[in-house]
């Protein structure tokens, strides 16, 4: 019957369940709705710090056009500064290049660091090189500790990184990190001044699937546990060890990763985290309830969920003690106790009393006795049932009543918590309880919406400021385009003066080209006559080197004459020699043969000498004729290309009147593309004045967004006011 309890342990506990099973469905319901609000509240607040790194990545990729530089670095500042004030929970926001360099941080010692295949956020880096957006951790990083707390006061090295690419103009650039102290998620999910069940009620985190920190095993610990903030009913915690009949539990450093949610009884993980990571989803709120890792009965709703954008799935178990969450006794049951127990005394004593008084004075003195006696046990039976009964409850209502006219009227004070000590278990601690756990929701709803207004008063102020820089922008603009009107109709006059100007160039060039094309005619008939005559030329001096190159040859001839009449000279004045010595020999007789001998030999000397002569001319005669020979083929080289120049002339002035035919085109073509010009200006000017008309119209809508703005801020004022009329705790950021 009492199961792994035993029956000394089993036996209350069992009773308590017995006396509340008809609150089962209530408390089926509440963790139901625990486990809910949980998932919802983790869910919400994971966007929420998605969407305000979402919106520094816009900014970055706005003003993202080359590498950081000096300049980029001070812009980087005032974005990841106003980021961080927006993300409270946030302690760190930086940015690291494609090596795994820190290019920039909120933290400037981060900045230059490197994170490799060392790194403990390595893996968070990697995911989100290859698939985008990644949550990662809870991961121990020395570095979270040596920064501080954001938002928990409580505080160690287990962090939450948020990991999102930043694109650049050639594909991934950076990846913009922010850094998150993992006790925030243990304040999300515990709320401890809200907590239904104060005394043993723990919201805890733990790894049910891991994909991408697959060194961490199913069951781990992922948030802190009642490390050392709170302590159990029995006045333990974990971090000075929880005793058990198997030994302590204990942890040193922190609950993360540190803690396995296992049995100490089987050393297997205990039920509600064996059951919720193989179902998805426990629910268990019945006798004898579940052993957890303190060997204590326990029930509650298990839960498997992902955070947007993490890889790995999680659980969460929303527990209570079985004692505690069936404590409960009735207002009910209690007076029916306290009326009970006056009756049976009342009986008991009366029999008693009377059957003495009876016994020894008789009937009426008995009745006497009797009235008497009734109305002393009436009337202390009206004090015990006051005490004991009634007071308690009204002192309750009564409590509860000035707590509820406070808030109500005590200007919004939100931090106030009605004492659960003084009050009984029944259903009226139960109210408390749950009156508590509203104004604890109220209050963060309040600090959600305060942070909110606040954000959006920055905002606003910005707007303001934009929007005025954008009104003076746009006055500039407006003058800009006024010059460029000015502009466009002094161009527009000079576009018409063109467009004069070139038509009469096309009227004046038509008659030029008239002229020419009469001029190349005359000039092409007349260079035709000098072909024509250059072509008798060329014939005559071809002629004359024929007849020279004739000439020549009858000179060759001559010399050749010459030299046969050398020899007959020489022959003759040799026979003359002879005859001349036979008519000596001869004697008287040969006188007159000598005579004649020696006049031939006289001829046969001026013979030669006039050949000699005759021969010098001639070869001066050669001389000259060849130099005059080379003189006709230089002019017939020239007769040539003076013909050939000719030619050209010819064509020349042929392509003369086609390239003024040509020029009388490409003016006409002008004057059309100035005309174009003409319309594309007058075009321009009406989209000038279309465009100056719209600057106007915008200077007016950003004049009239200037005052919605003020008009917006007066309001943001007001809420901001009236949000300030609730009084919250300090350390409370949400």
């Amino acid at each position: 019957m009492f199961d792994w309890l035993g029956f000394k342990k089993g036996l209350p506990l069992w009773w308590s369940y017995r006396l509340n099973r008809h609150q089962k469905p209530v408390v089926e319901d509440i963790f139901e709705g625990i486990a809910q609000t949980r998932l919802d509240l983790m869910n919400s607040w994971a966007m929420e710090y998605w969407s305000h790194l979402g919106r520094l990545r816009q900014q970055i990729e706005a003003h993202l056009t080359a590498p950081f530089g000096e300049e980029a670095v001070k812009n980087a500042a005032t974005l990841f500064e106003a980021a961080l004030t927006r993300g409270s929970d946030f302690s760190e926001l930086f940015l690291l290049n494609e090596q795994g360099h820190v290019i920039f941080s909120t933290y400037s010692p981060h900045i230059g660091r490197a994170h490799s295949w060392e790194s403990p956020m390595y893996l968070g880096i990697y995911q989100a090189g290859k698939g985008g957006r990644c949550l990662f951790g809870p991961y121990a990083d020395p570095l979270t500790l040596e920064i501080g707390p954001s938002t928990s006061k409580f505080h160690d090295e287990m962090t939450l990184m948020y990991i999102e690419p930043v694109a650049g103009p050639e594909g991934l650039a950076y990846l913009l990190c922010g850094r998150v102290p993992n006790d925030v998620i243990g304040d999300l999910i515990q709320r401890e001044s809200g907590h239904v069940y104060p005394d043993s009620g723990d919201n805890y985190l733990f790894m049910a699937k891991p994909v991408l920190c697959k060194h961490i095993q199913p069951g781990t610990a992922l948030s802190r546990s009642r490390f050392e903030d709170f302590t159990f009913t029995h006045g333990e915690n974990l971090k000075d060890g929880v005793k058990t009949d198997w030994g302590v539990v204990r942890v040193r450093e922190h609950t993360e990763l540190e803690l396995m949610f296992t049995d100490p009884a089987t050393g297997e993980l205990h039920p509600g985290v064996a059951n919720t990571i193989a179902n998805g989803s426990n629910l268990f709120v019945q006798f004898p309830g579940y052993s957890d890792y303190r060997h204590i009965p326990v029930i509650g709703k298990g839960v498997t969920f992902q955070l947007p954008h993490c890889p790995d799935v999680w659980g969460m178990m929303c527990e209570g003690d079985l004692e505690e969450v069936y404590r409960i006794r009735s207002i009910h049951l209690r007076l029916v106790r306290i009326y009970s127990l006056i009756s049976v005394f009342t009986a008991l004593s009366s029999g008693i009393v009377l059957g003495l008084v009876a016994a020894k004075w008789g009937a009426g003195p008995t009745a006497a006795a009797a009235v008497l006696w009734i109305l002393l046990l009436g009337w202390i039976g009206s004090r015990v049932l006051t005490q004991k009964g009634t007071r308690p409850v009204s002192l309750a209502i009564h409590a509860i009543h000035e707590f509820i006219r406070k808030v109500a009227e005590g200007k919004g004070d939100l931090t106030q918590r009605l004492p659960l000590s003084d009050f009984n278990n029944d259903e009226l601690k139960e109210i408390a309880k749950w009156i508590n756990n509203f104004i604890d929701s109220q209050e963060g709803i309040i600090s959600q919406v305060k942070l909110a207004t606040l954000d959006v008063q920055t905002s606003q102020t910005a707007l303001r400021g934009n929007t005025s820089s954008s009104e003076r922008s746009s006055h500039r603009v407006k003058s800009k385009i006024d010059d460029m009107i000015t502009g466009t109709l002094s161009q527009l006059k000079d576009i018409d003066s063109a467009k004069d100007v070139a038509q009469q160039m096309s009227v004046t060039l038509e008659s030029l080209e008239q002229a020419a094309s009469n001029q190349i005619v005359v000039a092409q008939s007349e260079v035709g006559h000098i072909g024509e005559k250059m072509r008798q030329i060329q014939d005559k001096a071809l002629e004359t080197n024929r007849t020279i190159s004739a000439f020549l040859e009858s000179t060759q001839k001559i010399t050749e004459f010459l030299q046969v009449i050398r020899e007959i000279s020489a022959q003759t004045n040799l026979l003359a020699l002879n005859a001349s010595i036979e008519a000596a020999r001869v004697g008287e007789h040969g006188k007159g043969f000598s005579v004649v001998a020696g006049e031939i030999r006289k001829l046969a000397d001026m013979t030669g000498h006039s050949a000699a002569v005759i021969n010098d001319t001639i070869a001066g005669i050669q001389q000259n004729a060849a130099v005059a020979l080379a003189s006709m083929e230089e002019g017939d080289r020239a007769v040539t290309e003076g013909a050939r120049l000719v030619a050209a002339t010819t064509e020349l002035l042929q392509h003369a009147g086609q390239q003024d035919t040509v020029r009388l085109q490409v003016v006409q073509d002008m004057v059309k593309l100035i005309e174009q010009v003409a319309a594309v200006s007058i075009e321009n000017r009406q989209i000038s004045t279309d465009v100056e008309k719209t600057v106007q119209e915008l200077i007016s809508d950003m004049s009239a967004v200037r005052h919605t703005s003020t008009d917006v801020e007066a309001i943001t004022d007001s809420l901001l006011q009236l949000v300030n009329q609730f009084h919250l705790t300090e350390s409370r950021r949400r």
